[in-house]
């Protein structure tokens, strides 16, 4: 797990780095299974309130699934081929889609099939002006399987989405901007240093308050509007009886900063 995910904390802040540079950072079984590891102990570790996630090396945040991992797994059968690796990939992807501290992207490079997938499934993502992305499942005579054929047309909208997972051909970060994959493109020496500031400008509120919009949006997506509202007013509700919503009113009342505990 140390060698495949490299990990520090900075601030409050944890930056995991995919860490394959000479196989273009893929995403291998074992890669998988740390990145896991990992955000269970992000999640119960009250210090750490965002995380950035990027990858090693200049050229790639992660060109996708490890091909030649896959392959032996789909000579063993339908049956190997899901578990091994449709159900692991799709286990990450939902768990950086439903984690409760904000997951940031910080795309540095090459994002095809499992690495755009995961940027598809974070709550936010910054790319560098290099980055590049693509849906080249189609060229291996497969569908996305880490949740690409369900996340992107939600984020894109049917028709641009299906232009890009039927050519299987590559896009720019400025066209992962305007499909909304990403919510900003910067200089590439600027990367880490704008998804720092972007987590800087969501830690300073309450964490608790934090993890109940990312609820509310995750579940909201998948709800009618009105399964969403109700969805809604049950994290309001959760916050009612908080120190930090009590915090936060004082505050304002008081015209000063609030002092947020996640309690």
């Amino acid at each position: 797990m140390a060698d495949t995910v490299l990990f520090n904390v900075t601030d409050g802040i944890a930056l995991l780095t995919l860490n394959r540079p000479e196989k273009l950072n893929a995403l291998s079984y074992e890669l998988i299974e740390g990145l896991l590891a990992l955000l269970d102990l992000i999640e119960v570790d009250d210090t750490v309130q965002a995380v950035i996630l990027t990858g090693a090396g200049e050229r790639a945040f992660s060109a996708g699934g490890d091909i030649h991992e896959f392959s032996r797994s789909v000579a063993r059968g339908a049956n190997a081929a899901v578990r091994d690796f449709v159900r692991r990939g799709q286990r990450l992807t939902a768990r950086l889609e439903a984690f409760p501290k904000p997951v940031i992207a910080a795309v540095n490079g090459l994002a095809y099939g499992g690495g755009c997938e995961i940027t598809e499934a974070v709550h936010l993502a910054i790319a560098s002006e290099r980055a590049r992305f693509a849906k080249p499942e189609i060229k291996l005579a497969m569908p996305p399987t880490f949740g690409g054929t369900q996340r992107l047309p939600r984020l894109a909208d049917r028709k641009r989405a299906l232009e890009l997972l039927l050519t299987g051909d590559e896009f720019s970060a400025s066209q992962a901007l305007e499909l909304g994959l990403v919510n900003k493109v910067v200089p590439h020496d600027e990367l880490i240093a704008s998804a720092r500031a972007l987590a800087l400008r969501i830690t300073r509120h309450s964490p608790l308050a934090v993890a109940s919009v990312i609820t509310a949006v995750t579940r909201g997506l998948n709800m009618t509007i009105g399964e969403g509202l109700l969805n809604e007013s049950e994290q309001f509700a959760r916050m009612v009886p908080s120190h930090d919503l009590a915090e936060g009113l004082l505050a304002w009342k008081e015209r000063r900063e609030a002092r947020y505990t996640g309690r």
